[in-house]
């Protein structure tokens, strides 16, 4: 039988999370600047649609999570959704490829370090360290309890810098439980700490933060710029 960990109350405002800034204004289409009239746009949106695993999510067409789970009608409703109808297919530390989670960091310098280490991954498996990608920061605040994993040595095989294996089959578990998430030490940052959030609605006060391009000459370690 697995002994979860204990439940922290936490009351933590302004957590970072960084996506792409091409996705942060996701309440507008990216498909909007490919077409020049209304009829041909139309088209576009029912093609997109059919494969947009976000609204699938929202009529209740996904496996992993529920409509609802799902949040609307608040402002950025569709990044919070968004987070949980579109997981990396492998994956990430607390969640499968069915259900996402909505990740974010206590720190901005975590959440920076945290992008970093999974997005110079990439340019390792390509062997090319050559390219510029702009992040925007969202804000979020959270008022709830969580499961908490610092300085909890018994848990310390759901944190394998290397290994999502274990940490997901531990996942499953607690989201079984019901589970609200989980609070956990930074592997990629020594002294920071993130925050695992499985429900939707959860996610409180989303909004944007300061934008950063990272840019990768050569080398994995990128030039980091405020923007």
């Amino acid at each position: 039988m697995t002994v979860f960990p204990t439940l922290t109350p936490l009351r933590q405002f302004d957590t970072c999370r960084l996506i792409p800034s091409r996705f942060a204004d996701a309440e507008d289409s990216v498909l909007a600047p490919l077409a020049d009239h209304e009829d041909t746009l139309r088209d576009l949106f029912e093609l997109d649609n059919a494969t947009n695993e976000r609204l699938r999510g929202e009529y209740g067409g996904l496996p992993g999570i529920g409509v609802d789970e799902l949040v609307f009608g608040v402002p950025n409703f569709r990044i919070i959704n968004a987070a949980y109808t579109y997981p990396r297919p492998e994956g990430s530390r607390f969640n499968d490829g069915e259900r996402g989670a909505w990740y974010c960091a206590f720190e901005p310098a975590t959440a920076l370090a945290e992008i970093t280490f999974h997005k110079t991954v990439e340019y390792q498996e390509i062997g090319r360290f050559d390219d510029s990608v702009s992040y925007q920061t969202l804000l979020a605040d959270f008022t709830s309890g969580f499961h908490d994993l610092r300085g909890m040595k018994a848990y310390a095989k759901y944190l394998d810098p290397a290994s999502y294996v274990a940490s997901q089959q531990f996942a499953a578990q607690l989201l079984e439980a019901g589970s609200m998430g989980v609070i956990y030490p930074s592997v990629r940052r020594a002294g920071g700490t993130n925050l695992a959030c499985f429900r939707p609605a959860l996610v409180g006060n989303v909004r944007k933060g300061q934008a950063y391009r990272l840019t990768w000459e050569g080398s994995p370690i990128p030039a980091v710029e405020p923007l």
